[in-house]
């Protein structure tokens, strides 16, 4: 299951965007139609993307693995088969997340077709310096680093461990779903305390819906217990692709450029920017397009 637009503009470059958990392709529901057709929308023509916003499987509409071996390596893999059924034999990858960890693998895997990643979540350790003599960004990433293993990570442990049981009560309960997203919401995004200062109630309740009417509690939460280890632990760098990261203030994991460089050494493309979090796309859509627009515009398919 996934969103395919393409640009009215003959130029337009593909471009395949992936979400994580407890988001959903309803993140990208501001940006699909600017990175399209963005003459509408302040840009220029050789700005346009044609854009694929693919379900993550056990997600949304996606189907459902009935088998172990769905973890962020093979859904790398399975997108770029998409994108080249989609008659793309050349394109881009973005992915916040979840999707930044298989938009990594993309570029580890790099078999050919992917011309340049994107990633608005850096899944890059401290570097050496970082823990010796820390700057002020070193410090403020080490403290959400502990900030999340000490309070925000109960739900991932629960995920990566023990998912079907959890399952369970995320599909027999719409008021314990409702919790157990938006609580996310409320941690995750630059709300300032209040998740409604950072989303509508409407685009939390979409995106609650979509786990809700499909009943993938169960099926969303094994992506931790197929991939966590390989995802963010490995330290492999994305070594010949052209990369780019942008990093929003309220991210979870606020990793400075240094250690986004050890990861992604071949960064094309930084900025960090003064507002926005975790769910960038859907919280400040402006600044997310024109991040994609700036990291894009300096990469070759």
């Amino acid at each position: 299951h996934f969103i395919h637009q393409t640009s009215p503009h003959e130029d337009a470059r593909p471009l395949i965007i992936t979400h994580g958990w407890p988001g959903s392709i309803l993140e990208f529901s501001k940006i699909i139609a600017p990175l399209t057709d963005p003459t509408k929308f302040g840009g220029r023509a050789q700005d346009a993307f044609h854009v694929v916003c693919p379900s993550l499987p056990g997600f949304g509409f996606s189907g459902k693995p009935d088998a172990a071996g769905w973890g962020v390596e093979k859904i790398a893999t399975a997108w770029n088969v998409l994108m080249q059924r989609l008659g793309y034999q050349r394109y881009f990858a973005q992915g916040g997340d979840w999707g930044s960890a298989v938009t990594t693998h993309i570029g580890l895997q790099n078999l050919g077709q992917c011309a340049g990643i994107h990633v608005n979540m850096a899944a890059a350790g401290p570097t050496p310096d970082a823990m010796e003599n820390p700057t002020p960004e070193d410090l403020k990433a080490l403290g959400a680093l502990q900030h999340y293993q000490d309070w925000d990570s109960g739900y991932s442990t629960q995920q990566k461990t023990r998912p079907q049981t959890v399952g369970y009560g995320l599909v027999d309960s719409p008021v314990g779903l409702l919790a157990w997203i938006v609580e996310k919401f409320w941690a995750w995004t630059d709300c300032d305390g209040h998740p409604e200062n950072a989303l509508s109630r409407d685009e939390m309740l979409d995106d609650v819906m979509m786990y809700w009417l499909t009943a993938s509690g169960a099926s969303s939460a094994r992506i931790y217990w197929e991939s966590f280890g390989s995802a963010f632990t490995d330290d492999a760098a994305v070594d010949g692709m052209p990369s780019g990261y942008s990093l929003f203030p309220k991210e979870i994991f606020p990793s400075p450029r240094a250690w986004a460089e050890k990861r992604y050494p071949d960064m094309v493309h930084f900025n960090a920017l003064d507002k926005g979090g975790h769910f960038a796309a859907l919280e400040q859509p402006e600044l997310f397009v024109d991040e994609l627009r700036a990291c894009f515009s300096k990469m070759a398919l």
